[in-house]
């Protein structure tokens, strides 16, 4: 059986840094906390799980703080969480399973990471991260803000999942802060970076300034395929808060020149021409969505939604809108096999039925 080291950086945690631990320490050989400033109860709670507590002086630098954090761990593996990430108690007993079956030839193990969540908790956004690195295999973390550790060598994909349970909001500026400090410093963005760094300018409203980062970052052609199907989107969205409908939807139809189609773009798609009453265009599109091949190893941001039960309701409103009822209410009913307690399927329901009876008369 491997022994893994968690090794984490935590700020003012004090919230929820007991209920991480207490999913998973009892799990790994070694807990590693490298506090980075901390100024509430963070550490006297760190130290109910582990004697194993450092300072690290916070510089705008996620990658050298993890780096660090992963310079202590004395384990075959070490493995990362944040604060308020937990495994579920199912998550819990195959992380059980893989300590104890996995070929100690892997570099590394990539597991799912489960980040949006609807109002009944059904996960709506997830992506595989690098979860577990092999020790003093000279594997670093990059990137100042949204840091990664690059796969190499013998990659598994795990059965386990990580969940990000966020209690309060985080410092909405703290990534776009770090971003235009690197560059205030004359340090040039990687590929990735200079990705993420468009993300944000699009979460502060900066459309202009956001769509000449993606366009620059995708004339490079150094971006990796997901990140630049995903710029495409990003794009879109841009394009579509300047009031630009026809470059969005150009920006979609070129994701289509990197890889098939995801059923996300053809959800955007549906989306685009359901709010212009195009009806016949939107049921293509989301039709489409519904047969593209789901594969959450590809290690884009997958929204699951997408791949069944966004087409199904959507396509019950745009055929309810055309007249045709008796199918309407067909997708409507598909769309409870994906999600039986959305509000929606039960709001159609009882619209439905109102038109049954009102037909009836």
């Amino acid at each position: 059986m491997i022994t893994v080291s968690l090794c984490m950086i935590v700020k003012n945690e004090e919230d929820v840094l007991a209920r991480c631990l207490d999913s998973v320490s009892a799990l790994v050989d070694e807990v590693i906390i490298a506090d980075t400033g901390s100024s509430d109860r963070t550490k006297e709670i760190a130290a109910q799980y582990t004697d194993k507590l450092y300072d690290f002086p916070w510089d705008d630098d996620f990658a050298a703080a993890r780096n660090y954090a992963f310079s202590l761990g004395t384990m075959e593996y070490c493995m990362w969480l944040d604060a308020d990430d937990v495994l579920l108690e199912n998550d819990q007993s195959l992380f059980q399973t893989l300590k104890e079956t996995l070929d100690p030839e892997t570099t590394v193990v990539m597991a799912k990471y489960n980040t949006g969540f609807d109002g009944q908790g059904n996960t709506t956004l997830s992506y595989y991260r690098e979860r577990l690195i092999k020790n003093h295999m000279g594997l670093r973390w990059k990137g100042a803000v949204h840091e990664v550790i690059e796969p190499a060598g013998k990659i598994l994909y795990a059965g386990f999942a990580v969940t990000h349970r966020k209690t309060r909001p985080s410092d909405p500026d703290r990534n776009l802060r770090i971003f235009e400090k690197e560059l205030g410093r004359g340090r040039e963005l990687d590929p990735r970076q200079q990705f993420y760094y468009g993300r944000e300018l699009y979460y502060h409203h900066r459309y202009e300034e956001a769509l000449r980062i993606f366009e620059a970052f995708l004339s490079q052609g150094k971006g990796w395929l997901e990140n630049n199907i995903d710029a495409c989107c990003h794009c879109a969205y841009c394009y579509e808060a300047l009031g630009h409908s026809e470059d969005a939807l150009r920006a979609l139809f070129r994701s289509f020149s990197y890889d098939r189609p995801r059923a996300e773009v053809c959800c955007e798609l549906g989306r685009h021409f359901m709010k212009r009453g195009r009806e016949d265009l939107a049921v293509f599109w989301y039709s489409l969505a519904l047969g593209c091949p789901r594969d959450d190893q590809r290690g884009g941001f997958v929204s699951p939604d997408c791949y069944g039960y966004i087409p199904c309701i959507q396509l019950c409103v745009c055929y309810s809108r055309m007249g045709r009822q008796e199918k309407a209410e067909r997708l409507n009913e598909l769309a409870a096999c994906f999600k039986p307690d959305a509000p929606a399927v039960q709001q159609n329901r009882i619209y439905f039925q109102k038109i049954r009876t009102e037909t009836a008369r």
